[in-house]
């Protein structure tokens, strides 16, 4: 599956690929930009921790599941 920066947006869950000694792992998406997005690994051993992974890391988009003040 191909990502695209249509697919993406601030609050949606991605599939991040292996990459390094970092295996595939879930993220949530904080900002978009032409080449990378930014924000917070949900899973595995950087789970916690800020990060701005290149769009082509990402392999599916989980969730698009963001939040409002209803």
């Amino acid at each position: 599956m191909s990502v695209t920066l249509k697919d993406l947006q601030p609050g949606c869950i991605v599939l991040i690929a292996e990459f390094d000694d970092i295996p595939e792992h879930q993220f949530q998406v904080d900002e978009v930009y032409e080449d990378l997005v930014t924000g917070t690994v949900l899973t595995g051993p950087l789970a916690g921790e800020y990060g701005e992974p290149e769009i082509e890391l990402i392999t599916a988009v989980i969730s698009q599941e963001t939040t409002s003040d209803n």
